[in-house]
């Protein structure tokens, strides 16, 4: 149906920087919503940032100022511009899309995710 691929996740010391990539691929008829969110260990998942079709933006509190997200509709990709990484950042990075396939069924995505590791 849908499939998202991440990429970009590493190890990065802290106050560094690294940029993700999530690129949508299928039978799309639209995505409506691309975003990141993050697991680390022991916690619950979290919302990192989302962005619509239309570029409206939403970011957790806790990366507000810190991270950036942009989209390029016509690839159907979504990146996540991480600064100023902090040890706190470490986890499973997660994208996600929502959409309407050809076929005019809704769907949900989700990708494997991507590990980043922030190192104090």
């Amino acid at each position: 149906q849908v499939q998202l691929v991440e990429s970009g996740g590493g190890l990065v010391q802290a106050g560094g920087s690294l940029t993700l990539s999530c690129a949508a691929s299928g039978s799309i008829f639209t995505i409506n919503a691309m975003g990141w969110y993050r697991q680390a260990p022991g916690k619950q998942r979290e919302l990192v940032a989302i962005i619509t079709s239309g570029g409206s933006t939403n970011y957790g509190d806790s990366v507000k100022g810190r991270f950036t997200i942009t989209r390029d509709n016509a690839k159907n990709t979504v990146y996540l511009k991480m600064n100023s990484l902090k040890p706190e950042d470490t986890a499973v990075y997660y994208c996600n899309a929502v959409g309407r396939l050809r076929a005019e069924t809704d769907f949900i995505s989700w990708g494997a995710g991507t590990q980043v590791t922030v190192s104090s």
